[in-house]
């Protein structure tokens, strides 16, 4: 079982002592004036420091996520200040990432446990896999058996098992530490029968099996731009983003070994980040078709196995 939450550590700095806040509204106010003071990154856990600083405080409070607007005008108590205080000077002042400190993430109505052994979830493939996923297969064709390569966290793999409710998936990570995560997080969602661990560089050590729906959020990252990275995502293991010179190594070696391991009807869906130029460049042959988000990111592509077949690779 991963650990559980680390102690609060050393004292806060006498020279990071807010002022006298009385409520959670005034930490909440407070709180985002600092997070652009100390040029705080975000997009792990939120967007925008009002919400993840409203989430910080919610849960080092223990309190609820869904807790009424009302909840800002709750007094703190002096302990609870200690504790408050602690946990931001942790966030801005190192630049742990929320998540690390929580030691969860959430994908939709879905909650992980995640550490500093694993990338933090994050992903469009929460809103493909239940809205666009399904409109890639064949209707008269339940889907058998899935595959998430790069699995981390196990997160994407079990958003998989839930949307395909009769099929097996395997989960394939090259990381033991994130191994490790990924098999607690299986067990807590109660899907050890369905969802199969392998500790893989990509499709190596994995059985030969011939897969419906094959889905990577895989290190994408050019090595170069990895000194580049804000603190926040520095935190994140260098082997989750790390995607090599130009950020194609693990996306070159998963569509060239999912060629023999696609049913006819099967697809590959790849999430490559700000890659989608590059990909277009390197692999013209495939005719990378690009989901949209709602966003408007579009980095989310699909092969179909066919076309895959014939690729010279």
């Amino acid at each position: 079982m991963p650990p559980a939450r680390p102690p609060l550590g050393d004292r806060p700095s006498p020279r990071f002592r807010p002022g006298k806040l009385a409520t959670l509204a005034d930490w909440l106010a407070w709180a985002e004036r600092q997070y652009a003071r100390h040029k705080v990154a975000l997009g792990q856990v939120a967007t925008t420091a009002h919400d993840e600083a409203l989430y910080l405080l919610l849960r080092t409070l223990r309190l609820p996520l869904e807790s009424k607007p009302a909840v800002l005008r709750r007094k703190v108590t002096l302990n609870e200040a200690r504790q408050v205080q602690e946990v931001f000077r942790r966030r801005l002042k190192e630049h742990v990432p929320a998540a690390y400190l929580t030691r969860e993430a959430w994908l939709g109505d879905h909650r992980f446990y995640v550490d500093e052994r694993v990338i933090i979830p994050r992903s469009y493939f929460l809103e493909i896999i239940p809205e666009q996923l399904p409109q890639w297969l064949p209707p008269n064709k339940p889907v058998k058996h899935a595959v998430d390569v790069c699995t981390g966290s196990g997160c994407l793999a079990i958003l998989l098992a839930h949307q395909f409710a009769g099929a097996k998936v395997d989960a394939i990570e090259l990381s033991p530490d994130a191994l490790a995560v990924a098999k607690f997080n299986i067990a807590t969602h109660r899907l050890g029968k369905r969802v199969k661990l392998f500790h893989s560089d990509v499709f190596d050590a994995v059985p030969r099996v011939k897969y419906d729906v094959i889905l990577s959020n895989p290190p994408y990252v050019p090595t170069r731009e990895l000194r580049r990275l804000p603190a926040e995502f520095k935190n994140e293991p260098k082997m989750a983003l790390d995607g090599g010179r130009n950020g194609l190594d693990v996306i070159r070696k998963l569509l060239q070994q999912a060629r023999d391991r696609l049913q006819p009807h099967g697809i590959v869906l790849l999430e490559v980040g700000g890659l989608r130029a590059a990909m277009d460049r390197a692999f013209p042959e495939l005719d990378l078709h690009w989901l949209h988000t709602a966003d408007g990111e579009d980095c989310v592509c699909l092969v179909q196995a066919a076309r895959l077949k014939t690729w010279p690779g």
